[in-house]
């Protein structure tokens, strides 16, 4: 009977090495498809929203700070983390845009902007972090 049940730990324990490793790459894929979230919703904001006073993406330094639901793990585990999101201007826009272009260097008046969303996540004892970056221009 011992040796059974020492036999059926074994199984146990080499079962659970197998799942580890998709465990990680379940965690990795629910934050990659957050983060496709933060680039669609950075790329199809309209740009009168994005460079707008209560823009989702303030002017760094500032940054916004949102909690968000990632997703569930198997077992019913919520994966959570904070989202951040803040813009930079193009160093070529007109300064009245955030930059230092002149009409020699931005002869049509384009206006840049960098909107970053940057999500921190916590799994285990260890903190992650992955950034998106979406260049808009008009």
């Amino acid at each position: 009977m011992m040796f059974l049940a020492g036999l059926s730990l074994v199984f146990m324990k080499l079962a659970l090495n197998i799942t580890a490793p998709r465990q990680w790459t379940l965690q990795q894929t629910v934050t990659d498809a957050y983060l496709t979230y933060e680039k669609s919703l950075a790329q199809r904001a309209p740009f009168s929203e994005v460079i707008s006073d209560d823009s989702l993406w303030p002017i760094s330094p500032e940054s916004a700070e949102t909690e968000v639901s990632l997703g569930s793990l198997p077992g019913g585990i919520e994966l959570t983390g904070t989202v951040f999101r803040t813009r930079t201007a193009d160093t070529n826009n007109y300064p009245i845009d955030g930059g230092t272009g002149t009409t020699t260097t931005n002869p049509a008046g384009v206006r840049t902007w960098h909107l970053q969303s940057l999500l921190s996540y916590q799994i285990g004892d260890r903190t992650y972090v992955k950034t998106r970056t979406v260049v808009r221009s008009q």
